[in-house]
């Protein structure tokens, strides 16, 4: 199964669509969705502070700051 991660902080509204997306498209096609919380940790904060949110697939970089449900599930679907 397709491990999918949302890099966002609480209050990041670009995150919010970024979630719903994701969970619209889990609905169809299951995978793994975990979330981190950039504020956590200094590196992450760092790293993705102007791009929240960002959106990896089995570890790449897919997206960030908008995430086209099309797309996303092209990639998603895509064979590795």
């Amino acid at each position: 199964m397709r491990t999918v991660v949302l890099y966002g902080r609480a209050g990041c509204c670009l995150c919010d669509d970024a979630r719903e997306v994701l969970e619209r498209v889990r609905a169809q096609a299951p995978f793994v969705l975990e979330e981190r919380d950039i504020e956590t940790d200094g590196a992450l904060h760092a790293a993705y502070l102007e791009r929240i949110p960002v959106v990896t697939i089995d570890g790449r970089e897919e997206f960030e700051l908008l995430v086209d449900e099309d797309e996303f599930t092209r990639r998603l679907l895509a064979p590795r």
